[in-house]
């Protein structure tokens, strides 16, 4: 009697399933039904050798969980950009490859980021909660008014992918571009943005500013650095709750000295600081700049691609 293929795939949180049914043909993986915990990850992995692990946020990977693990596993994989979930150093150490998706995200976060944009400047979420409340009321000349985008500086902190592609859909609104980074782009990437050397440099000269660079440490934008920003400019942050000083930006927001802010992300995601969703200059979603159909696909796919890199003995893909 054949014996039923090796399990070569853990994975351990909901994916789309067409990124299941891939899994399931190419390495008999194993698909959970709804996101597993860290801890349940590791027992699986010692109850199965499984060399593979696809984790998520819940199932994230910290030096208690990795030491845990059995020497089987050779690679895990995340199938989004980020990886603060992860002690990348420490699997590196055991051995254990660690991938993610830098490219597959772009597009749809660079989308997501500039309806931030013109959400904030241009009052949709006001717009949306009048009509909802059946309108019936004319406007006139003065009121409701929201703040144009074209003409105006986008900074953009943090010039990688997603950055980059932010900027050219500015720059198609009739936006001026400005960014820092940790170093300077080439001019050909740049694509005309100006470049300052620090985000203090950058904030003065920007009417619109897009965070777009990795958590995991002190706040990025405290009270110190929404007061450079000119007074009515707007804020906008897909990137990660844990960049930004809430009270400053609440502050900020409350005082007058922004015009208003587009928000996907937050410091203590799910549960959002109630005192934003009492604020109509405030533009809220919950974390979804990458929720699109093809662009989950696509994640789960560059996760699976890497998985085979490895277990085939191949260059991995994208190796964090």
């Amino acid at each position: 009697m054949s014996q039923s293929p090796r399990t070569q795939l853990l994975i351990a949180r909901k994916v789309p399933q067409a990124v299941a049914s891939r899994a399931l043909s190419e390495f008999n993986a194993y698909v959970t039904e709804s996101d597993m915990d860290s801890w349940a990850v590791v027992e699986f992995c010692k109850a199965h050798d499984v060399p593979a692990v696809l984790v998520g946020k819940k199932s994230g990977l910290q030096e208690a969980h990795i030491a845990a693990l059995p020497a089987t596993v050779k690679v895990i994989a995340n199938a989004s950009a980020g990886v603060d979930h992860m002690n990348v150093a420490f699997a590196r150490e055991r051995g254990i490859v660690v991938t993610n998706a830098p490219d597959a995200l772009t597009e749809c976060t660079a989308d997501f980021a500039m309806l931030l944009v013109l959400a904030a400047s241009r009052r949709a979420a006001e717009y949306e909660k009048i009509m909802r409340a059946g309108w019936g009321k004319s406007f006139g000349m003065t009121d409701m008014l929201g703040t144009r985008v074209n003409g105006k500086t986008i900074g953009i902190v943090g010039f990688g992918r997603i950055g980059r592609a932010v900027a050219k859909r500015a720059q198609a609104f009739g936006m001026k571009v400005a960014y820092t980074d940790i170093q300077r782009t080439s001019p050909a990437l740049e694509n005309g943005a100006v470049f300052y050397p620090s985000l203090t440099e950058l904030l003065p000269h920007c009417q619109v500013v897009s965070l777009h660079v990795p958590g995991g440490g002190s706040p990025l934008m405290t009270k110190q650095q929404f007061d450079l920003m000119p007074k009515g400019a707007v804020f906008v942050n897909a990137a990660r709750g844990d960049l930004v000083d809430e009270d400053a930006l609440y502050g900020a927001l409350t005082s007058g000295h922004l015009f208003g802010a587009g928000l996907d992300v937050y410091r203590n995601e799910p549960n959002i600081d109630a005192r934003f969703a009492s604020l109509d200059n405030v533009f809220l979603t919950p974390h979804m700049a990458s929720a699109t159909i093809e662009t989950r696909d696509q994640m789960g796919f560059v996760a699976l691609d890497n998985v085979a890199a490895v277990l085939e003995g191949r260059s991995v893909l994208n190796p964090v």
